[in-house]
């Protein structure tokens, strides 16, 4: 068995934590109120990884977040994903989710659509909720119905999606009327 690595980044949204294994990225965790608040979450999930310094590989990674979360257009696809705990419709949400551009957005259902279960909204909200890896498979990009924000279980929840969003221009001409996608955070 490989042992799992972790480290913490700085990022325009604040210290974002990252763990990797032999099989590729196994969880990103967005930034908690503190710094040993996210690497004790991260842990949490991922109990033995040990901080280490990222290989060239996992400093690509990093260097790509970092500059996808400073509003700079970034294609991360690329990114191995250790998918072995991950049950198989979440791995077909994944990879849809995974294919929506920065700046652009998908609802729940065009996603379950997309994933050949077009009823199955109500379960891509519920892969969302358990995406342990977060900007990598973008869930923020994933709204309900009629442009509102849905839900976001990421620490700081909406307003951290929101704040995504508009990092990424998504927010750009969508209409701001009560229910949907609003700018005050």
């Amino acid at each position: 068995m490989h042992p799992l690595a972790y480290t913490l980044f700085p990022t325009s949204i604040g210290a974002c934590g990252i763990a990797w294994g032999a099989r590729g990225v196994v969880a990103v965790q967005l930034p908690e109120a503190s710094e040993s608040a996210t690497v004790a979450r991260l842990l949490r999930a991922h109990a033995g990884a040990s901080l280490q310094r990222p290989e060239p590989d996992q400093q690509r990674i990093i260097a790509d977040i970092v500059a996808l979360l400073a509003g700079q257009p970034r294609d991360l696809r690329h990114i191995r994903l250790d998918l072995r705990h991950v049950p198989p419709f979440h791995q077909r949400v994944f990879e849809v989710v995974r294919n929506i551009p920065p700046g652009c957005t998908r609802s729940y259902g065009e996603v379950a659509a997309l994933c050949g279960e077009r009823h199955a909204a109500r379960a891509v909200g519920q892969a969302m909720a358990r995406n342990p890896y977060p900007i990598i498979v973008p869930c923020h990009r994933v709204l309900a119905a009629g442009g509102k924000s849905g839900g976001f279980s990421a620490p700081g929840g909406v307003t951290t999606k929101l704040r995504l969003l508009a990092i990424e221009g998504a927010l750009s001409g969508m209409v701001n009327s009560p229910g949907n996608l609003s700018l005050a955070f």
